[in-house]
């Protein structure tokens, strides 16, 4: 197993990109979540219909799960993933277990967005286009961390999945994402044929 790994700048670039795509549907919706809690009557601008409804997503109990508004775990999180990213392009090389906990939480994160993603889909029925994006930063970011972490030893697999993932890598998040996405058209499928 190799100790330490840096990447490439393509891999840091994707979490540049992720970290930001997420810090900033973060952003929005937390100034949103604050407006609304000002003036109740608030309607975020990407509550189009009834469907695509922030405000319901805002609103619900979901929405603040720890206590305080999820966005604010995303902001901190986020800028985590923009920081590690930046260092990468910089040069930095990392020991195993800095990468091993940078797994732990880009688990934790994806396994948060699924439970959001169920409830969106199925308990609070609306989406939230600011969340969608942060769904997407998470789920492309995790699958490229778990197949660098992989590839580089860091976590065990047999070697015809390593080869899988040297290939293939991209295929995972585009399945996922398209998965998420057939949910989402086949949950609303009479509002979006109407």
């Amino acid at each position: 197993m190799r100790r330490t790994a840096g990447t490439g700048r393509a891999f840091a670039l994707m979490l540049v990109l992720t970290g930001a795509a997420g810090l900033l549907a973060s952003w929005i919706i937390t100034l949103d979540k604050f407006k609304l809690l000002e003036n109740p009557a608030f309607v975020p601008g990407c509550s189009l219909n009834p469907v695509v409804s922030c405000g319901s997503v805002m609103k619900s109990a979901q929405a603040a799960v720890f206590g305080f508004p999820n966005p604010m775990l995303g902001l901190v999180a986020y800028g985590i993933v923009i920081c590690v990213g930046m260092s990468l392009l910089a040069g930095a090389v990392f020991p195993g277990w800095y990468w091993l906990t940078f797994e732990a939480g880009c688990l934790f994160g994806i396994g948060f967005v699924s439970w959001l993603q169920f409830e969106s889909l199925y308990r609070i029925n609306a989406l939230c286009l600011w969340c969608c994006l942060a769904w997407i930063a998470t789920i492309i970011m995790f699958w490229y961390v778990t197949s660098f972490n992989v590839l580089n030893g860091f976590l065990p697999a047999p070697d015809a999945l390593k080869a899988l993932l040297a290939e293939f890598t991209w295929v995972l998040p585009v399945l996922h994402i398209g998965i998420v996405g057939m949910l989402v058209l086949t949950r609303w499928w009479d509002f979006w044929t109407s």
